[in-house]
Order: structure tokens, then sequence, then C-alpha cells
């Protein structure tokens, strides 16, 4: 993709409450673009719907303040990355922080937001004195696990992630913060 962006307008923040209903888009976006390969199933739609309303999200900045960080282009939303922390991994006995989302709207591909996202979520991490992180990745977003294994994420092993009895296999990464 060719950009055309000033990339001197991008900056990065944690989000704020006020950016629920930017998010909720964002999130919605971003999930129908890569997990909806074959149309959008009724199950696919309740979840979306539920998961991504703007009152939860902002429920979920207000009880956690400093669980999502997010990229902004000329003050808009462009992508977010959502930590949680001490979460269990689906792949051996791992209790550690997870990396729940790292999400890029589509447009804002390949200008580097999402390793910077990342990266400010590790680095925040280290600080708050965590040495892991874990996440799980849609198996067959080849872009996505290539992304992460090129930030020196190492595969444990697979999981399914479960939505009203469609199985969906992921790949879980983890990497050592140091």
């Amino acid at each position: 993709m060719t950009h055309f962006l000033d990339k001197t307008k991008l900056q990065y923040r944690m989000a704020v409450p006020e950016d629920a209903l930017c998010l909720s888009v964002l999130f919605r976006q971003v999930y129908i673009h890569n997990y909806a390969i074959e149309g959008v199933p009724a199950d696919f739609s309740r979840f979306i719907i539920e998961q991504f309303a703007i009152p939860k999200i902002g429920q979920k900045i207000r009880e956690h303040p400093n669980s999502m960080l997010v990229a902004t282009y000329k003050g808009n939303l462009a992508g977010v990355a959502e930590i949680e922390y001490n979460k269990p991994c689906p792949v051996g006995t791992l209790v550690a922080a997870e990396l729940n989302k790292l999400y890029v709207l589509e447009c804002f591909t390949g200008l580097g937001i999402g390793r910077q996202l990342l990266h400010n979520a590790e680095q925040k991490l280290k600080k708050e004195g965590y040495t892991e992180l874990w996440l799980w990745v849609y198996a067959i977003n080849n872009r996505a696990v290539q992304f992460y294994k090129r930030q020196q994420y190492k595969w444990l092993g697979n999981a399914f992630f479960e939505l009203e009895g469609t199985l969906y296999e992921n790949e879980v990464l983890h990497k050592q913060l140091t």
C-alpha cells in the first residue's frame, strides 16, 4: 500500500473512557476484516455486538486505565494494544501478561504502528516488573503470525477459541521481556 500519510502526525497515548465510541468501531472493523473470512454469521455478529459495545469498552478503560494504548493520526484512532494482566495461558501453566489485542486499521498497516504499539506495551510491562508476555493469534492469519515471529515471539502451541460451538484455531506465542 502506498502511504501518503504524514508520519509526524502519529501519536501514542493511553486510552481514556472518551475513546470508547471510536474504539468500538475500530475493534469491529479490524475483527471483521481478519476473522469474517466466510462472511458474517449470526453467532459472530452477536459476539461482536456484545464484546465491542461502547459501554463495555468505557467501563473496561475506567476499571483498568493502564490497559489500553492507542495510536492516533491527527487525533483520530488508528490502532490499539490491549494488555490483560496475570492471565493464564491456554498452553502449559504460564500465568503472565497477555496481549489481548493489537489492532490497526487496514489503511494504516505498513506504517510501523503495530510494531510501535507492541514495543510500547512491552516497555510498559517491563517498567511494571513483568518479564513475560503471551498472546494468541488466529492461525490462518499468516500476516499476523509472521509479524509476531519477526518481533521474536516464539510458538508455544495451538489452542482453540470457541464461539457458540464453532472452534477457531489459534497459535499461542510467547516472549521473554528482557
